[in-house]
């Protein structure tokens, strides 16, 4: 019977992290969108064992205004749809490449020459790509 209990609380806690991750992920999603982000990719790299987050999302931005713009409403719209904040943000000294890392989303935010240069969706080819 103890058994039951602790398989049952345990099915739910998943249930409870994939909805979570769901809701977050479309939020992101949503507000990239809503900023005119372009290129929106996600990668999904729950399969592979050397990842350390379960979803990447990629997206560029035209020029360092629109680059703060997307990062900055990101932010703005998961603490408030979502009650999150980041573990940590960084990048938006350097006005080229914005990481924002939710520990099971990591959302990269890039200037175009940026992402070309780093390959990110070549790297982790054995994800599985969604384009957004």
């Amino acid at each position: 019977m103890n058994n039951l209990t602790l398989l049952e609380k345990r099915k739910k806690s998943t249930i409870a992290r994939i909805t979570r991750n769901s809701k977050l992920f479309k939020t992101i999603i949503h507000a990239i969108q809503e900023k005119k982000g372009e290129r929106i990719v996600s990668l999904d790299l729950k399969k592979i064992p050397e990842a350390v987050t379960d979803f990447f999302i990629i997206c560029e931005a035209t020029n360092p205004i629109q680059l703060k713009a997307i990062g900055d409403f990101i932010e703005e719209e998961v603490k408030n749809k979502c009650g999150e904040k980041p573990y940590k943000h960084e990048g938006r000294q350097g006005e080229q490449w914005i990481l924002i890392d939710y520990v099971n989303i990591v959302v990269h935010v890039m200037l175009p020459e940026t992402r070309k240069f780093y390959k990110l969706e070549e790297m982790w080819s054995d994800a599985t790509v969604a384009e957004h």
